[in-house]
């Protein structure tokens, strides 16, 4: 079991999660059970994966939520270039969100990489050593 806040990710997630808060206060009232409500699920959705996956026991049950998290990412992104294209934030801010949230992706996947490949040692390692004996 890890302690989820001494992933940089999970900082980062949280940061964006705050930054998108702000932002979708400005949005239109009619969009608080539309677009605000899903901006927000996706990145509340992003850094709770983290968090929960890093309380389950194997490094299979965090790589499953990591993909969760990662799925949120990319839903994000895409309510993201909708509130861009509806002109609910300016290009500016839109950019530096994007920015963040892709950051955050890449982060994401270097974190499941690795958690795969040690996996993928520790198997070869066990066959091994199985052949040996």
């Amino acid at each position: 079991m890890r302690n989820y806040r001494d992933l940089k990710v999970w900082e980062k997630a949280h940061e964006l999660t705050l930054q998108l808060y702000l932002t979708t206060k400005a949005f239109p009232k009619d969009e608080l059970y539309g677009l605000t409500s899903q901006i927000r699920r996706c990145c509340i959705s992003i850094e709770a994966n983290l968090a929960e996956g890093c309380g389950r026991r194997s490094d299979a049950e965090l790589g499953r939520f990591l993909r969760i998290a990662m799925g949120s990412a990319s839903e994000l992104d895409c309510h993201l270039l909708l509130t861009k294209d509806l002109r609910y934030m300016n290009a500016d801010n839109y950019k530096k969100l994007h920015q963040d949230l892709s950051e955050v992706r890449r982060m994401l996947t270097s974190l499941l990489e690795t958690i795969e490949s040690s996996a993928n040692r520790l198997k070869s390692a066990k066959t091994a050593a199985v052949a040996k004996g």
